[in-house]
């Protein structure tokens, strides 16, 4: 699918993007949370994103597509200059160039803020099932991320155990004075 814009997501989008993030909950193991968050807590979610990172959202027609998004990696300091990405794509709508457009976007946000590690907490199962498979960490090594470690039976859903993969990927250089992290906002009037 190539008709399809990409722009930041508002707190609005909450209902919209929530149906997109319910099926990961009730039907998979793609995400460890066992309980479908509320509207208002979405929205939350949402509002404090935006307060530091990129929000992103693909839509066509109105219509929303899916949505990848920055969060903390680690809230020390030191750690400011990394981030934790997530994705979440439309049932049925995976493998049509939408998780690719809207992570590439959100690298070059990420970028313009001055963020040079994104990281990819991927849940993988020993074997494949039908909560889970290695999509997601297929996804993340064709887009250049590389796996860099692995805590094995951490989540619990389901009535089975999944492991967990991080991955990932250095999208500038690391320089003796890199440049001071731009909260999201303030790189967008740059």
């Amino acid at each position: 699918m190539d008709n399809f814009e990409i722009r930041i997501a508002r707190p609005e989008d909450a209902e919209a993007l929530l149906k997109i993030y319910r099926p990961y909950v009730e039907r998979t193991a793609v995400s460890f949370e066992c309980a479908v968050p509320s509207v208002e807590e979405f929205r939350g979610r949402i509002e404090r994103t935006l307060e530091k990172y990129s929000y992103l959202l693909a839509e066509h027609d109105g219509e929303i597509l899916g949505y990848a998004y920055a969060g903390v990696f680690k809230a020390r300091e030191a750690y400011s200059r990394s981030v934790e990405t997530s994705i979440y794509v439309r049932s049925g709508l995976n493998r049509q160039g939408i998780g690719r457009a809207l992570y590439t976007a959100l690298e070059n946000e990420l970028r313009r803020q001055g963020i040079l590690n994104m990281y990819a907490c991927i849940a993988s199962p020993e074997a494949e099932d039908a909560y889970l498979g290695q999509d997601s960490t297929v996804f993340h090594e064709k887009l250049g991320f590389q796996p860099v470690g692995r805590f094995y039976y951490c989540g619990f859903k389901f009535g089975r155990w999944y492991s967990m993969v991080w991955m990932e990927k250095l999208i500038g250089p690391h320089t003796e004075n890199p440049a001071p992290v731009l909260p999201f906002p303030q790189a967008r009037d740059i």
